[in-house]
């Protein structure tokens, strides 16, 4: 995964939505789940995000663009080319997130002693807005469409900071 940071000021709007909610003190899982209602209220337009050349992806893997980080909250737009996913991980903090384009195919696991079980798939189509928080948010994404994919992710951790999201990477035998 490549990480780019962008400035985006036509972002202001839902970034202060995003303020006032986690502003709130609700608990982690509250506060992915109300950030995914305010997603699905209205999802900005992929061209209000990201440049055409950002559109485009990057061969190598998916990309994670920063486009807000502040010590309560992140924002970022995740571009997935056909067929690119993540490793099997789970995350720092909470997350709520809504794709753009593209199917978002997710498959959700459980830590079993020394092994995950696989325990739900999901596709996330374009629309379609959803949050979790640790513990419990082992998981894995891939675009399974034929075209880019483009996710916009809100997380509850400071990415200009930290990085990434990621908490944690399994590489551990998966029984189904």
């Amino acid at each position: 995964m490549k990480t780019t940071t962008i400035a985006r000021p036509d972002m202001a709007e839902f970034t202060r939505a995003v303020g006032a909610i986690v502003a709130r003190g609700l608990s982690p899982r509250d506060t992915a789940r109300t950030v995914a209602a305010l997603l699905r209220e209205g999802m900005p337009q992929v061209s209000a995000l990201l440049t055409e050349e950002q559109r485009a992806g990057d061969p190598a893997g998916y990309v994670s663009h920063v486009l807000h980080a502040r010590p309560e909250f992140s924002i970022a737009a995740v571009v997935w080319r056909p067929g690119q996913r993540t490793v099997i991980h789970d995350h720092v903090a909470w997350c709520a997130f809504g794709v753009l384009s593209g199917i978002e195919h997710e498959t959700l696991y459980r830590l079993d002693g020394d092994r995950l079980a696989e325990i739900g798939r999901a596709d996330n189509r374009p629309g379609e807005a959803g949050g979790f928080a640790p513990p419990g948010d082992i998981h894995m994404v891939r675009n399974t469409s034929a075209e880019v994919g483009v996710s916009l992710h809100v997380y509850g951790a400071d990415l200009g900071r930290l990085g990434s999201s990621i908490r944690r990477v399994y590489d551990l035998p998966v029984v189904r």
